[in-house]
């Protein structure tokens, strides 16, 4: 007998008779007919080649072999009582188990330190895998299963993936202490698109999203491989950048030889979301953790709204 032949129903059968040492009473039990009880159970002792019962005009007593079986019977129905009972869990538990978690490059390093400790908290059965990319690569990710959710910025091309929109994080201007930036009033990103605007190489959606705040051309400026290398030319005094808030250091550059200020208004920023692939069964867990990551937004970035869907410009 192979496992296609036995079905918990029948171990059901089974147990019911040996506890209610009657065939009716266990039909009854059961919510079934005698004579399909009967049958069944008949079926089954033909399957494993034993004899479960003595049936007798006294009563049903359970045979020697019986009572091995019944006893396993009882264990492998426990067992599928715990499965059911951990699917019910697991539908209305947070997320739990190993999560491979991505970021764009410009993001990753400077939000995941303000978040980690309270997401061990709300998510305490979640095991991080933490890894940043570029985004054309976090989306290759995602789609081929390597990365489970990913914090990315938009647009982005979402065929195939559940996009949560989080927070806006304004940019800000990065420039010489003495350049005449350090000191225009009022300050708009989209007047800013001059030869000295330093960006990010190609494939990096934050250079993408420079240009189109500023309105340079996509030749503009000279290129860098990072954040931190830009600040680096910035301080060298090759030009001015545009860095998003979360990567900016709190306090004056202790050197003095760079100056980073707000945009007038609301300004140019990127909207933050949490993407996840459409099919993945956790997607109500993901889903509360995109409502996490929104609930701790961080101070420096301002709530989504619709329309949010990238880099803006509020002119004056």
């Amino acid at each position: 007998m192979n496992l296609s032949g036995l079905s918990l129903r029948d171990l059901e059968y089974v147990v019911a008779v040996a506890d209610e040492s009657h065939f009716g009473r266990a039909a009854e039990r059961c919510n079934v007919s005698q004579p399909t009880l009967s049958v069944q159970i008949r079926k089954l002792e033909n399957a494993l080649g034993l004899a479960l019962f003595e049936r007798s005009n006294r009563g049903v007593l359970l045979t020697v072999a019986g009572q091995g079986i019944v006893r396993q019977a009882r264990v492998v129905l426990a067992e599928a009582q715990r499965l059911l009972a951990l699917a019910v869990e697991e539908r209305g538990s947070p997320l739990t188990g190993r999560l491979v978690l991505a970021a764009i490059q410009t993001l990753g390093p400077y939000y995941f330190p303000l978040v980690l400790r309270l997401l061990r908290q709300e998510f305490p059965g979640l095991t991080l895998a933490l890894s940043e990319a570029r985004t054309a690569e976090i989306l290759d990710g995602l789609r081929d299963g390597r990365i489970d959710a990913a914090l990315v910025s938009l647009p982005v091309a979402a065929a195939g993936l559940t996009v949560a929109p989080l927070f806006v994080e304004p940019f800000r201007l990065t420039c010489p202490a003495d350049h005449a930036l350090a000191h225009l009033s009022p300050l708009w990103a989209e007047t800013i698109g001059g030869p000295d605007l330093l960006l990010l190489d190609e494939g990096n959606c934050l250079r993408d999203q420079t240009i189109a705040a500023c309105g340079a051309p996509r030749a503009a400026g000279r290129h860098a491989t990072s954040l931190e290398t830009l600040r680096s030319m910035v301080a060298a005094g090759a030009g001015y950048t545009l860095i998003p808030a979360l990567a900016v250091p709190s306090g004056p550059d202790p050197s003095g030889l760079t100056v980073t200020r707000p945009f007038d208004g609301e300004g140019a920023g990127r909207t933050v979301a949490l993407a996840w692939r459409s099919s993945d069964p956790r997607a109500s867990g993901l889903a509360h953790l995109a409502a996490f990551f929104r609930a701790h937004a961080p101070s420096s970035t301002r709530a989504f709204r619709e329309g949010d869907d990238g880099a803006a410009t509020v002119p004056g």
